[in-house]
């Protein structure tokens, strides 16, 4: 559907226009639509059983019946510099000496840049929401596009979009 491609692009305006910390701006967006949706849901599928890991399959059907799906991430996110230790390093010194961890994500991560994303991610719902899209952020998409090699983002989440007389994504 053409109205739901629209309100997708639109969440991108908002994730990426949404405040950072310091100003500072590592949140990346792309949209996913088409076959690209066919193709994920079945990747998801396939990493759940690869995986063991559950509810990848029952995502993936409210992918597959979504019109588009919103990636929000973070690429290569410096630290802030509050030496603050919210990541549990004693400074944005050590934390940047670390070396970067590989599993569904790379980290570990700056908390104010997850702040960042959390609030893109948010804009980007919010943003959805006004125009009557039923949407859901899911974590699962993410990990898998990760998987796939659709995006080389460190952190990464999803936003599936549908428009239907009841929201797809809430029949669990």
């Amino acid at each position: 559907m053409e109205a739901l491609e629209i309100v997708a692009r639109l969440m991108e305006l908002a994730a990426v226009t949404a405040p950072k910390s310091k100003g500072l701006n590592f949140v990346r967006t792309r949209v996913l639509t088409g076959n690209a949706l066919q193709e994920l849901a079945a990747a998801m599928v396939r990493f759940g059983e690869r995986t063991g890991k559950k509810d990848f399959d029952r995502d993936a059907r409210g992918v597959s019946r979504s019109g588009a799906v919103v990636l929000i991430g973070l690429k290569d996110a410096k630290p802030v510099g509050l030496d603050c230790g919210a990541c549990g390093h004693p400074d944005c010194k050590s934390f940047e000496a670390q070396a970067k961890r590989e599993k569904e994500f790379s980290g570990p991560a700056c908390a104010f840049r997850l702040l960042d994303m959390g609030i893109a991610l948010g804009s980007a719902a919010k943003t959805a929401s006004l125009f009557n899209a039923d949407n859901r952020i899911m974590y699962r998409i993410g990990a898998v596009a990760r998987d796939m090699k659709l995006v080389d983002w460190d952190f990464v989440m999803g936003i599936p979009l549908a428009a239907e007389g009841k929201n797809i994504f809430f029949d669990r």
